[in-house]
């Protein structure tokens, strides 16, 4: 899947993205039962995002422990993709922008 940087009411336009605009191979989110590192520590999630590099499965920054945040920084994959079903957009956490399929 091709990701653009798109439109975000809450933050300024012109946004850049570095590490879109290439085809991005499809990476099966490693976990199907929730954030793999609350999941471990007996934590809990509100929202889960999927490293678009190697599919770990994370809880967003709404969560107490935003480990998906985390996981980008530690492993340095800026992208994630939302894991909510009917919902198609990532996050770049590198440039702070928030990315939708390219169609076209």
């Amino acid at each position: 899947m091709i990701w653009k940087v798109a439109f975000d009411a809450g933050r300024p336009e012109g946004g850049t993205c570095s590490h879109v605009g290439d085809e991005l191979p499809e990476v099966a989110p490693t976990s199907s039962s929730g954030c793999e590192d609350c999941l471990r520590e007996g934590t809990r999630w509100v929202h889960l995002r999927s490293c678009l590099t190697c599919g770990h499965v994370g809880c967003c920054d709404s969560s107490v422990r935003k480990h998906a945040a985390a996981h980008a920084e530690h492993a340095r994959h800026a992208l994630a993709r939302l894991l909510e079903k009917g919902e198609t957009w990532a996050w770049c956490y590198e440039d702070d922008v928030f990315l939708t399929p390219d169609r076209g």
